[in-house]
């Protein structure tokens, strides 16, 4: 079964890391190439499993934001 699926990637220290918006999976890499080959991997095993297609949702849109917060 094909799914579509939406991830961002940010750096932290010396490796970029890759967050699945579908599923609660990331994934790292030591470059933004790899990090995107091992989110996928992640998603495809953790998608196997019955229970990880039931926690699957849809994203048509993404928005990336950020915001200053004064804490």
């Amino acid at each position: 079964m094909l799914q579509h699926v939406k991830y961002i990637i940010y750096r932290e220290n010396e490796y970029y890391v890759a967050q699945c918006l579908n599923v609660d999976v990331s994934s790292f890499g030591k470059t933004i190439d790899e990090a995107v080959k091992n989110i996928k991997e992640a998603v495809e095993l953790y998608l196997q499993d019955d229970e990880g297609l039931s926690n699957y949702h849809m994203i048509n849109e993404a928005l990336l934001g950020e915001a200053e917060l004064n804490v």
